[in-house]
């Protein structure tokens, strides 16, 4: 079973329906979510730490019959550096293709860095179905707020997906 999505760009309200659906659908679908970020102290040699550990936690939420996994980001704080997404997504989608695993499960990336229609698209050629660009989200509410716009958070975040959208059709569209 495959769950299928209009168009690759989900608001935080569809990733945290995503994170529940084992519940409405009983139990056909199952969400593991991956922290893609390490501790400060670790430094720099952290992230090769961070790396193994995350391939692993994907290995074994496969393993354990997840068949979606949520990469994210959103640990990230001072005393944690967010790996960045294109490595986590890359390293994953790698590590499962390895071991036979990829086509068991779906990787959907929730990250601060997505912003343009070039992130999304790199993204998706490196194993990611959907990505969730929370940050990019907040801003635009953020500034919604600040100027006092008439639109709703739903039609600029519906502008935001569709304008993504068209970007992520034509660049497909020159492959």
């Amino acid at each position: 079973k495959r769950l299928e999505v209009s168009q690759p760009v989900l608001t935080n309200a569809d990733v945290e329906k995503i994170r529940a659906i084992s519940e409405l659908v009983d139990g056909a679908f199952r969400t593991a979510t991956i922290d893609c970020t390490w501790p400060v102290d670790e430094g720099a040699e952290g992230l090769s730490n961070a790396m193994t550990r995350i391939c692993l936690n994907a290995t074994d939420a496969v393993l354990a019959d997840n068949n979606i996994l949520i990469l994210s980001d959103r640990a990230t704080a001072p005393d944690r550096i967010a790996i960045p997404a294109l490595l986590a997504t890359a390293a994953i989608h790698h590590h499962l293709v390895a071991r036979g695993l990829r086509m068991q499960t779906g990787l959907v990336v929730e990250t601060g860095e997505a912003r343009e229609v070039h992130h999304f698209c790199v993204l998706a050629g490196y194993g990611a179905e959907a990505v969730n660009p929370y940050v990019a989200f907040e801003t635009l509410e953020q500034l919604r707020a600040q100027r006092g716009l008439s639109l709703t958070s739903y039609e600029i975040q519906k502008n935001y997906i569709k304008a993504v959208g068209k970007g992520i059709l034509k660049v497909m569209s020159k492959m």
